[in-house]
């Protein structure tokens, strides 16, 4: 079923909504975990490190679509909002255009660019052929990424969180089968754990898209519903053309970030790996939180109802804040008990790096949080111009530090290179929410309720 967010208390619609899309998230995470475990207790430090290497790569082009699936489903939460069934189709539909074209030159694209990349990136020569191997697999399959984030942006515009969690659930337990099968019973090396990737992700992909054209009435799209004005693809654009640059920028900066570590060798590279798969685990109740909010302020404006969006962007903050200071709580407590479950008797060298790590990170996770709370509110609002600013911020500020303080203070300027990036992207982005709702309620008390930001 649908969910009509614009009316009720914000803090009882964000829970309710949050907690499938919380679950979710993961679940994904916790089989890209497994995979990582795997390849880590049963193929070594070094696949370990060449999987790891390759995590920026993947994020580039999964990032940047997924960017764009979501800018693209902000225009179906405005005109549901909006409660017109007409409009509301014809954005699914141009979504769905759109989508299958950009993934297709996308996926050649990067087939064609991955191997200078990860020379680029410094990758090291012990593990370059497991990295190549791996992200040539992942690349191919891209599109099964693709389609699962389009047909899932699109229910979530709608309100519906829960479809999209069921899939996944079943795509995890897929995704850990396949992993043991290709990498255990049938020594297939990360071929297998890409493999496994690709195969769970394009069920989830296939089950989403079948199950939701057969259960709800807006998805029951007919031929004359892709004859869509070019307004439709204007507009799908210059919303989410923005967003998938944005989530390209710090991409960019992530791969800036790898490269200066895949400087320090793969003891290192083991070590950030496992790191980051903590960090990423502990961090999804914020990513949540954005998701959520994108839906509340895109179905709100789309109503009019420009209160309700200051009073949900207000709610969802503090419940960010608090979240992020559980979440900093377990990285201190139990990161170090975390990390290991990724190495067959990791060193303690591996171990002390990786800790430094998840401590570093643990101190600045309130940025992290309000990142992706005022990002996907201005973004909802059709403001995609600052978000991608902050996120050029966000790259400068990974590279300035990645390549500078570790020259001066070792390792421990690669652990701060994050949260340099969080703090350069968190305070633009909250400044300039401000000032545009400021500017919407003054010209409200002038012109009456207009629906035009």
């Amino acid at each position: 079923m649908t969910n009509d967010m614009t009316q009720g208390k914000p803090f009882k619609l964000f829970i309710w909504f949050s907690i499938p899309l919380l679950i979710g998230n993961v679940f994904q995470q916790l089989y890209s975990m497994v995979d990582t475990i795997i390849v880590g207790k049963f193929l070594g430090e070094e696949a370990l490190a060449a999987v790891g290497s390759t995590g920026s790569m993947f994020f580039l082009v999964n990032g940047f679509l997924l960017g764009l699936t979501s800018g693209f489903s902000v225009m179906v939460a405005q005109r549901f909002g909006a409660k017109d069934e007409e409009s509301v189709k014809k954005a699914i539909a141009s979504n769905i255009t759109l989508t299958v074209i950009v993934t297709f030159i996308v996926t050649v694209v990067m087939l064609l660019l991955k191997t200078p990349l990860l020379k680029l990136m410094n990758t090291p020569d012990n593990v370059f052929n497991y990295a190549n191997t791996y992200i040539t697999i992942i690349y191919a399959g891209i599109f099964t990424q693709a389609f699962y984030n389009m047909s899932a942006g699109i229910l979530r515009a709608l309100g519906d969180s829960k479809t999209p969690l069921y899939f996944l659930i079943i795509a995890s337990i897929v995704n850990i089968v396949l992993d043991l099968v290709f990498i255990v019973n049938l020594d297939m090396g990360v071929a297998g754990a890409a493999y496994a990737t690709n195969i769970a992700q394009g069920l989830a992909a296939v089950l989403c898209l079948v199950y939701s054209y057969r259960k709800f009435h807006l998805l029951k799209l007919k031929k004359e519903d892709f004859k869509v004005p070019a307004s439709y693809y204007r507009t799908h654009f210059c919303i989410g053309l923005p967003m998938a640059l944005q989530f390209s920028i710090t991409a960019i900066g992530v791969m800036t970030l790898q490269s200066a570590i895949n400087i320090f060798g793969s003891s290192v590279m083991a070590a950030y790996t496992a790191a980051s798969k903590v960090i990423q685990l502990v961090m999804q109740p914020v990513v949540t939180y954005g998701v959520s909010t994108a839906t509340f302020v895109g179905q709100n404006l789309g109503a009019g109802l420009y209160h309700r969006i200051r009073e949900g962007v207000r709610t969802i903050t503090f419940i960010s804040i608090g979240t992020s200071i559980l979440a900093s709580a377990v990285l201190f407590i139990f990161g170090k008990t975390l990390v290991a479950f990724f190495l067959d008797n990791p060193s303690q060298e591996v171990i002390g790096y990786a800790t430094q790590v998840l401590n570093y990170a643990g101190i600045f996770f309130i940025p992290l949080g309000l990142i992706f709370v005022y990002r996907n509110a201005l973004q909802a609002m059709g403001q995609s111009f600052i978000p991608m600013m902050a996120g050029m911020l966000e790259l400068v500020a990974r590279a300035v530090v990645a390549y500078t303080l570790p020259t001066l203070i070792g390792f421990t300027g690669i652990c701060l290179a994050d949260p340099a990036a969080w703090i350069a992207a968190a305070t633009p982005l909250i400044i300039v929410y401000f000032i545009k709702m400021r500017k919407v309620e003054q010209r409200m008390a002038v012109e009456g309720n207009s629906k035009t930001l």
